[in-house]
């Protein structure tokens, strides 16, 4: 069992002092206590009752003294510690282990008591288990965090009863850790996987028929119904006596920036994590996905000024880099300022490159306030705009209306989602692309956008 990070609480008290502080009367006890004073009560009216009330206060003590004899005659009848993972991440569910070792002769029972991260708010956490005597065992449970940052776990307590449940031991096991919440890397390991998968259709992933290509050969192969009449490869159609192809490999080491907008629109939360937390996950994710099909990935994060810039690379390190830096991106409450946004994208990225830039605008307002420098920002490089429809006003429009008041706020969600459709629309008008989604059909949505990019040979 591994116990470098645990051990038994070590303030020195007297045996006595220390025996009043872990020692607990469970409910039991009080109503054995209860039980035999009411016998008392009835033994004046019925005296034949007193003498057998005292018997059994007698027998009653007797039995609450040997139970705490053998709950507290071994002084680590109960061994237990924690093993956490080296990262949690954000907005999964993340496993804790606890090992418990039994070293009673005897069969007891166990409240565990974990010193959960204050982020969690838990106030009422525990976890029942029992022991045979002698007897190791692993239990698990699992937490998810829904912000990144730092985690400290506290003490371990394990309170321990026997069959006999008159009396409750406690053991206090230090075991203070603290675990980094990073961003969700255990979904980008399940969209790694389904990305590269062929039947990845029933995850949502998108099979696009390529309609571009570029000019490095990869192999000739028959005509099928679709591919580009231009390609046909006349020489070894004579010689095969049927159509024949040219097929060229995709266009590799293009440069796709996940740009994260972290002013205050991405505070909004929904499930718990922020808009921002979602842009970010999916960011990491798209990162790994960019880096497997062969192309640079790179971010940053832009409010009022820019910050957390890594440069669009295809190296082994890219990735670790590039989750450092997500882990350090936090939002404020400042206005996102698009002007400097073009300012840096103009002087830092000099390549044509796919720009994923993550905001959420909520009225054409506020796009048309931006409008001149998305413009500008897709004259040069490929840029899509990604922002997200509201989950409540969605699912309040679906609704249906029985009272004045449902119809008027059905009528408002409908408005803000025409809105958003309107946003699409005026983005498209100007040769802008866009992604409108849910935020927890960010990732996918993402994932789709970009490798339709990558089939149509746009960038």
């Amino acid at each position: 069992m591994p116990t470098e990070k645990v051990g038994y609480n070590t303030k020195k008290r007297a045996p006595l002092i220390q025996l009043l502080f872990d020692l607990f009367l469970n409910n039991r006890f009080f109503y054995g206590m209860f039980s035999i004073a009411i016998l008392f009560i009835l033994g004046y009216i019925f005296p034949s009752l007193f003498n057998i009330a005292k018997l059994l206060l007698f027998g009653f003590l007797l039995l609450v003294l040997l139970d705490i004899i053998l709950l507290f005659k071994d002084k680590k009848g109960i061994v237990a510690s924690r093993e956490l993972p080296e990262k949690f991440s954000n907005g999964d569910p993340n496993p804790v282990k606890i090992q418990l070792k039994n070293n009673y002769p005897i069969d007891v029972y166990l409240t565990i008591i974990d010193e959960l991260p204050e982020q969690f708010q838990h106030r009422n956490f525990n976890i029942s288990q029992s022991l045979k005597s002698n007897d190791i065992k692993t239990v698990s449970y699992d937490i998810t965090p829904l912000e990144r940052g730092e985690y400290y776990f506290g003490s371990l307590h394990c309170f321990t009863t026997t069959k006999l449940g008159f009396a409750m031991r406690r053991f206090t096991f230090i075991a203070d850790e603290m675990v980094k919440v990073y961003p969700s890397f255990l979904q980008l390991k399940k969209f790694e996987l389904i990305s590269f998968n062929s039947s990845n259709l029933e995850f949502g992933i998108k099979k696009i028929r390529k309609i571009g290509n570029s000019f490095e050969f990869e192999q000739i192969k028959d005509y099928v119904q679709g591919d580009n009449i231009k390609d046909i490869n006349w020489k070894a159609t004579a010689k095969r006596n049927q159509l024949m192809v040219n097929q060229f490999q995709d266009e590799k080491s293009q440069q796709v920036y996940s740009i994260i907008d972290k002013g205050r629109v991405m505070k909004m939360p929904f499930n718990g994590l922020s808009l921002l937390d979602y842009a970010i996950n999916a960011s990491l994710v798209i990162s790994s996905i960019v880096l497997r099909k062969a192309d640079k990935a790179g971010m940053f994060s832009f409010s009022k000024k820019t910050e957390n810039f890594v440069s669009a690379e295809r190296r082994n390190s890219q990735m670790n880099l590039i989750l450092e830096s997500l882990y350090n991106v936090n939002t404020n409450y400042d206005e996102s300022d698009f002007g400097n946004l073009y300012s840096i994208v103009k002087r830092k990225i000099t390549h044509r490159s796919l720009l994923l830039l993550y905001t959420n605008f909520e009225s054409l307002d506020a796009v048309h306030r931006q409008l001149n420098y998305l413009r500008a920002l897709n004259k040069s490089h490929l840029l899509v705009v990604i922002f997200f429809k509201n989950n409540e006003l969605e699912d309040l429009r679906k609704q249906k209306a029985n009272t004045t008041q449902e119809i008027f706020d059905k009528a408002i969600a409908e408005k803000f989602s025409y809105d958003k459709r309107l946003i699409v629309a005026e983005l498209k008008k100007y040769g802008i692309q866009s992604i409108l989604t849910r935020p927890e059909y960010l990732t996918i949505d993402t994932i789709n956008k970009y490798l339709e990019i990558k089939a149509k040979g746009l960038l």
